[in-house]
């Protein structure tokens, strides 16, 4: 067996210069470290964290109520909704997003109906629960609640390095 810095071996074959033998030799040791390389690579990727379907999530009480309360939400029927939000967050939910987006909602609730201080306190609790949490553009740019959200997340320490 050689090796990458042995001359190929071969009865039959004639080479024509030591430079052709230097390129051959190159060329294999390039593709033993690619493949070497790419092996390692494989043998350390991260598996994929396993999944919960939809349906298991729905069954859970807190996210099952996450859940009613964002389609009420979205359907404009706000008392109901903020309800829901309540719920979720009073029987637990098991991701820190999820508490997030509860309190996003919320947020939004109490600045729509003029609860200033509610506003900001769930926008606070929002960040306390996912310190990654983050407004979109259209939801930051909104004239009633973009204003306190602003205030709350630059009051926030900076994410830890």
């Amino acid at each position: 067996m050689s090796t990458c810095m042995e001359r190929p071996r071969s009865e039959s074959s004639t080479v024509s210069s030591e430079s052709d033998v230097l390129r051959w030799r190159s060329a294999l040791c390039l593709r033993a470290l690619v493949l070497g390389a790419a092996a390692l690579l494989a043998a350390c990727a991260a598996p994929e964290p396993p999944t919960v379907s939809v349906a298991e999530l729905a069954r859970r009480p807190g996210e099952h109520a996450l859940l009613e309360g964002l389609r009420k939400y979205d359907s404009g029927a706000f008392a109901p909704a903020e309800e829901d939000f309540r719920s979720a967050l009073h029987q637990g939910l098991g991701d820190r997003r999820d508490t997030a987006v509860a309190y996003k909602h919320l947020a939004f609730i109490a600045c729509a109906f003029n609860r200033p201080v509610e506003c900001e306190a769930d926008f606070r609790s929002a960040f306390a629960a996912d310190p990654g949490f983050r407004l979109t553009d259209a939801e930051i740019g909104h004239p009633i609640w973009g204003p306190v959200y602003r205030r709350v997340a630059a009051a926030q320490p900076p994410p830890a390095q």
